[in-house]
């Protein structure tokens, strides 16, 4: 059973981010205040629930939050300051669209930098563990999965629709055919042999 609060605190705010590991597309992180009587049957780790069940849960969230805020970090600004600060800029941003300022910050993971003056926590497998943190993760999963199946429309050989952005055999072997596009992030090594020089 994942708690509902880990400080004590009525407005914690829990936040997480999807797509690090992706060769394409943005970060996308989330943050979210839960009601103290929310519940839900199945909310859970992002990665654990199927597409559909991500799906439905989204907008029980969005309806159901006390806040919550939804941020996009662009694979350009991902090239420009590295996916770690790509990851705690994009919850930062996610924090600051709260309509609530939270009292206290749980995060996934293990490195965060402070926002503002409020005290925070990092949680590695938080996702699992603490509801608001699940709720980030579906969010920001549910807005980054949409918006890589739109990217899809206008470059379906990288099959972004299914793989969303991830290094699959599929999506690498489409680098290798038809090269990067603007959505590829060009700090990551998007093919195992970029390494090797032809001599």
């Amino acid at each position: 059973m994942l708690k509902l609060n880990y400080s004590g605190y009525t407005l914690e705010a829990g936040t997480d981010e999807a797509g690090r590991g992706c060769l394409s597309g943005p970060v996308v992180a989330a943050a979210v205040i839960l009601p103290a009587d929310f519940s839900h049957p199945f909310l859970n780790d992002s990665k654990q629930l199927s597409e559909k069940r991500r799906e439905e849960l989204r907008p029980f969230i969005e309806k159901n939050a006390l806040a919550y805020g939804v941020s996009f970090v662009w694979q350009q600004e991902v090239d420009q300051i590295n996916v770690l600060q790509a990851s705690i800029t994009g919850m930062h941003r996610s924090i600051e669209m709260l309509k609530i300022e939270p009292e206290f910050i749980i995060v996934d993971g293990n490195k965060f930098k402070n926002y503002k003056k409020i005290p925070h926590k990092t949680i590695v497998k938080g996702d699992a563990k603490y509801l608001s943190i699940a709720a980030a993760s579906v969010l920001a999963k549910t807005y980054r999965d949409e918006y890589m199946s739109k990217i899809h429309l206008e470059f379906p050989m990288y099959n972004w629709q299914k793989n969303k952005g991830y290094p699959t055999k599929q999506h690498r072997n489409a680098i290798r055919q038809f090269g990067a596009t603007d959505y590829h992030r060009k700090s990551f090594k998007l093919l195992p042999e970029q390494l090797k020089l032809k001599l």
